[in-house]
């Protein structure tokens, strides 16, 4: 019986454009994404490294304007459609699960989310939640399973009466390989408001 959902964020709630980052960087000029690149947006998605720090690697290094690089970190960032904060403010009166947010999401994203939304749509998202877990505040990341363990843990949740629904299958695999039920939410195709119709265990 389920009796914990865990959300992911990004294209679950808040639409992606997963390649305007990409896009917008190659516009200024950066074409290619090496390993030192990855590492370092790992380091600072998991907090391990400040914002300052991580807008200074990439200006020093491709001697870019700070203000055109976090213009081209927040482009992935697209709308928040009511609809799936009305579902979840729904959802959480009711009552019959305990909710958790988990997202990889950084310092420069997340204060873009805040300006964007305005602080009462901000606060009635983050509100609906139990615990609202993002990565660079907790210093893990998914798909890494200690981030999954951590929040089992923290929370006393059981596995087996816990589902997990994020979009890319890597981290639902990670999450599953725990014990942990997962939904593997694919953007454009499935919509958060249908929970249930997708997930019959929880009827």
């Amino acid at each position: 019986m389920i009796k914990n959902i865990i959300f992911d964020f990004g294209d679950i709630f808040i639409n992606l454009d997963k390649m305007a980052t990409y896009k917008a960087m190659a516009k200024l000029g950066v074409t290619e994404i090496t390993e030192e690149m990855v590492g370092v947006y790992h380091q600072y998605e998991k907090g391990l490294m400040s914002t300052e720090d991580f807008i200074k690697f990439f200006h020093n290094r491709f001697n870019i304007p700070k203000t055109d690089l976090i213009h081209a970190w927040n482009a992935v960032l697209l709308d928040f459609p009511k609809e799936r904060l009305l579902f979840l403010q729904k959802l959480a009166a009711s009552k019959k699960y305990r909710l958790f947010l988990l997202s990889n999401t950084n310092d420069l994203h997340i204060k873009w989310v805040q300006n964007s939304l305005g602080t009462q749509f901000y606060n009635d998202f983050k509100n609906a939640f139990e615990q609202f877990y993002l990565s660079h505040e907790i210093n893990f990341r998914k798909p890494d399973a200690n981030i999954y363990k951590f929040v089992l843990s923290e929370n006393s949740l059981k596995a087996e009466e816990t589902l997990f629904v994020d979009d890319l299958e890597e981290n639902t695999k990670s999450a599953n390989s725990l014990g942990i039920h997962t939904w593997n939410l694919v953007p454009n195709v499935d919509d958060v408001t249908e929970l249930f119709k997708k997930n019959k265990r929880l009827l």
